[in-house]
């Protein structure tokens, strides 16, 4: 039996934005690897200039998804203004940013999609020896055993409880409908540990006032339950497995804003 973290992924809005080019800014419909751990990072307290912070989340942990509801796509047109980047010019906040000289200012327009009513569950548990570590490939590193992780599960939960800073889902614009709620439990393995917290989690008590569950709410009966992981972590024969993904989400440098191609399985949630 292995100890797995579980926690709530669940906002009345969210953005699971891809790869943010040109005008265009698509997202996907489930959360990113590289969004789930700078949650939990917001959560401990890890700045995005705190390199070894950083690369102590992203390379000392697994994470799997139950994809309840991926929500509804809602397309934003958005426009805002920002000033040129200069060298070695940084704002400390939005405020500061816009009381620079009105000439400095431009106008940037673009669409945005956001999902209404995401639900999603995640799974996390520290990667064991003989793991290679991810984005070995994409940086010409040497593949290397996974180190120990700089913060147990009972940490990590701790932290998810009492944040240090404020999480949301995506963006800013986009803070959590429900708690985290982390909970550690034994499973056999992530997809059994989320199949648990799926069926008796603190989100499946939740009733309207007509007795109606919550979660029921947020299903499509068009859109099955889903659970995402890497595909190194599935066996090709699996019969449950139903596509390999390749998502640009593996945390390089949170800095330079560059991130690791990744192979993602998905795959039907199967029995209890």
């Amino acid at each position: 039996m292995t100890r797995f973290l579980t926690f709530a992924l669940v906002a009345p809005m969210a953005s699971f934005g891809g790869l943010a080019v040109g005008e265009r800014r698509s997202g996907w419909d489930r959360p990113a690897r590289s969004a789930v751990l700078g949650l939990i990072g917001a959560c401990l307290g890890v700045e995005r200039e705190d390199d070894a912070g950083q690369a102590a989340l992203a390379e000392s942990y697994h994470l799997a998804l139950l994809c309840h509801s991926p929500g509804r796509l809602l397309a934003d047109y958005h426009t805002t203004q920002a000033p040129s980047s200069k060298r070695g010019r940084r704002f400390a906040t939005r405020a500061e940013e816009l009381a620079v000289p009105k000439s400095e200012l431009n106008t940037i327009l673009s669409r945005r999609d956001y999902r209404t009513g995401a639900w999603h569950l995640g799974a996390l548990w520290p990667r064991g020896p003989g793991t290679r570590e991810m984005g070995a490939r994409e940086t010409g590193a040497r593949e290397q055993e996974p180190p120990q992780p700089r913060w147990s599960l009972d940490a990590l939960a701790a932290a998810m409880a009492r944040p240090v800073f404020v999480p949301y889902l995506g963006r800013k614009s986009c803070p959590l409908g429900l708690p985290l709620a982390p909970r550690i439990e034994e499973a056999e393995d992530a997809r059994a540990a989320l199949r648990t917290r799926h069926a008796a989690g603190p989100e499946a008590l939740l009733r309207l006032p007509n007795g109606r569950g919550l979660r029921s709410v947020q299903a499509d009966p068009a859109q099955p339950t889903l659970i995402a992981m890497d595909a190194a972590l599935t066996d090709k024969d699996d019969p449950l497995r139903r596509r390999i993904e390749f998502r640009r989400d593996q945390p390089l440098s949170r800095r330079r804003w560059q991130f690791g191609l990744r192979e993602e399985a998905v795959l039907a949630l199967g029995e209890p």
